[in-house]
């Protein structure tokens, strides 16, 4: 952990965490925070490693610049979002993929999780200032690091405020895109109706939205359709892998598979269903075809079939 005032001279990359802090103190720029951090060696390039990342992001970096930053703006939560717009452009640097943000997650967790309610509130600004996307935060919430803190509440309040940040943003894209087609429409037929008031006719054609602009609109829709698809692809299929790893396990030891850990994930998982009904509701074909096919363990697939019968 790169705490200032409790350095782990052990530890790599805390020379560059002091001389963070400093810099930091001073106010200083992003581009000289980028610069502090500039030769910290990639552990994901020596050895083995070097050959099993291809997107070689630097893990060291990210744990060097997040904790520091997020330790120094730890006095109250508008003390950490200074923090955050101050050095947005460094997080951007350092988390373009992926991977990267799910870093940016750990690191949070690391920092945060003896106060899990300050890292919802961290994970929602990261999320509404897309430092880190919707798709990374599901992927960390379902990763094995996290599975011993699985059922704690703040992390489902985690999954649900990224998927209704999904919602709302391909809902506002729908809307953009169907008061642009009124508008155009609208001014096609009164440019046809009227050719007198010249003035009047020269300001509806310029609030008159381009053809081009609309295929654009479109476009962005579409793209926010297969990012909400993926996000839920994403979420149902590690609800399957951890349940179906449980039944297995148990039924390998002769176990009692209802434990209260199994319960727990199962109502989760029916919950996803019911808050989101009507997106879910658009990709349930895919989800059939894809995840809830007729091989899986028929405990899981009932909760599937429910959320079809409660939507027919």
């Amino acid at each position: 952990m790169y705490s200032p005032g409790s350095y782990n001279t052990s530890l790599p990359g805390t020379e560059a965490a002091h001389q963070l802090v400093v810099c930091v103190r001073n106010k200083c720029t992003p581009e000289e925070a980028l610069n502090v951090l500039r030769e910290l060696p990639n552990p994901l390039r020596e050895g083995d490693a070097a050959s099993t990342h291809a997107s070689q992001y630097n893990p060291l970096k990210i744990d060097v610049f997040v904790q520091t930053l997020l330790n120094l703006g730890s006095k109250s939560i508008s003390h950490s979002f200074a923090a955050i717009s101050k050095f947005h452009y460094v997080f951007k640097i350092l988390a373009e993929s992926e991977e990267a943000q799910i870093c940016v997650l750990r690191n949070v967790w690391e920092l945060w999780q003896k106060h899990p309610q300050m890292v919802c509130v961290l994970v929602d600004k990261m999320l509404k200032t897309q430092i880190v996307e919707c798709s990374a935060v599901a992927t960390w919430l379902f990763s094995k690091e996290m599975g011993p803190h699985f059922i704690h509440s703040c992390l489902w309040e985690i999954l649900h405020l990224t998927i209704d940040k999904m919602n709302k943003h391909v809902s506002k894209l729908s809307k953009e895109l169907q008061e642009a087609r009124e508008a155009l429409a609208r001014a096609d037929s009164s440019s046809s109706d009227s050719e007198d008031e010249s003035g009047s006719k020269k300001k509806k054609d310029q609030d008159k939205p381009t053809e081009e602009a609309v295929e654009r609109m479109e476009e962005r829709l579409e793209m926010g359709h297969t990012d909400q698809k993926r996000l839920f692809l994403i979420v149902f299929q590690r609800f399957i892998m951890i349940l179906s790893e449980h039944l297995v396990r148990a039924d390998t030891d002769a176990r009692d598979p209802l434990t209260h850990w199994y319960t727990s994930t199962v109502g989760r998982l029916t919950q996803v269903f019911l808050l989101h009904h009507e997106q879910v509701q658009k990709y349930s074909s895919t989800l059939e075809t894809l995840l809830f096919t007729q091989d899986l363990d028929p405990h899981i697939l009932d909760v599937f079939h429910q959320f079809l019968a409660l939507t027919a």
